[in-house]
């Protein structure tokens, strides 16, 4: 499974990117794809999950209603919107699928969860 992300760039705070996630080598729709994010200095975080199994969606609570995750399973792409960007929302934003497509709901937060991942893409709020 290869996965492209992209859609990062400069943004003023209060506007809004779409990261989308490419997924080639697999076209099960089952797995989940996960998104995370790094800031420098800081550890990898999670952001937002989509879960294929059930179609749920997870948001860590910083997202506050601002993100929204999606998939176009005709296009075997996943979406990332960002509304109300923040500059502490500066960081390399990365999607990963995750290692089966029975992941449960309670570990779907955990990166380890995940085997494959995209190269990044750097999303920068500016004040």
């Amino acid at each position: 499974v290869q996965l492209q992300a992209s859609g990062g760039g400069l943004v003023q705070a209060g506007g809004s990117l779409r990261l989308s996630c490419a997924a080639s080598g697999r076209t099960d729709s089952r797995y989940a794809t996960g998104w995370f994010r790094q800031a420098p200095g800081k550890e990898r975080e999670f952001v937002a999950a989509f879960r294929g199994m059930n179609s749920n969606t997870y948001y860590a609570p910083f997202v506050k209603g601002r993100f929204t995750v999606s998939r176009d399973r005709a296009r075997n792409t996943d979406y990332l919107q960002m509304n109300g960007l923040d500059p502490e929302d500066t960081a390399v934003y990365y999607c990963a699928v995750s290692r089966s497509p029975g992941i449960i709901a309670g570990r779907i937060r955990d990166s380890a969860e995940y085997a494959y991942w995209g190269k990044g893409t750097q999303v920068t709020v500016s004040s």
